[in-house]
């Protein structure tokens, strides 16, 4: 129990950060309301679980390797880049306000939250946050030890999104449609924001290579 809730907290930790999915959630949520902004947020759990699976096996020695990650740090500027632009172009589509009917459907807010949890770049700064703890803490002869971390840092994460879309869903009451409008052109503002971020990682790790 005191390793589980070891890393639920660890789990938590890591999804506080405002990132990626943060923003694609908030952003969805105060669009189309909690379940999804959740959504988005269960979207990029199966990523993280296919992640943690993944470092388990040895994908983080993999992904630590210079060549893999100045490629993925361009290509996942260049993602994260056309996914903001693409916020702030239909930043004043799909707003479905308190008790309208909504157009968008639960999986495609689902994809969302898979696309931009997948985006390379994303996948070499998890690496970077906690992939060596993780890689660290995993022991190949215990499998229910690897089961108890993986669910802990999957429940913290679980119950960050949660928090957040209860308070999102409780923001969204006391905004129009021309708030929301605002606050997703601000989302795909930060969206290319971590763009120029994942851009200058990719600089540093080719100066490294060179």
């Amino acid at each position: 129990m005191a390793l589980f809730i070891t890393y639920v907290l660890l789990g938590f930790s890591i999804a506080l950060p405002v990132g990626t999915i943060t923003i694609e959630m908030t952003k969805q949520g105060l669009k189309n309301g909690f379940m999804h902004g959740w959504i988005v947020g269960l979207g990029g759990m199966t990523v993280d679980l296919l992640l943690i699976i993944g470092l388990y096996f040895g994908l983080a020695s993999v992904l630590s390797l210079s060549v893999v990650q100045v490629i993925m740090w361009f290509i996942g500027a260049i993602f994260l880049c056309y996914v903001g632009y693409d916020s702030i172009k239909n930043a004043d589509h799909d707003i479905a306000l308190e008790g309208e009917k909504k157009t968008k459907s639960l999986f495609s807010s689902y994809k969302n939250g898979l696309l931009v949890a997948v985006s390379p770049g994303n996948l070499v700064f998890w690496v970077s946050v906690f992939g060596t703890v993780l890689a660290s803490s995993f022991d190949r002869s215990n499998t229910s030890q690897f089961l108890i971390v993986g669910l802990g840092i999957l429940f913290g994460i679980l119950i960050h999104d949660l928090g957040l879309m209860i308070l999102v869903a409780t923001t969204r009451k006391a905004m129009n449609r021309t708030a929301i409008k605002w606050v997703t052109i601000s989302a795909g503002v930060v969206l290319i924001g971590f763009s120029f971020y994942f851009l200058y990682e990719f600089m540093i790790t080719l100066q490294k290579i060179l």
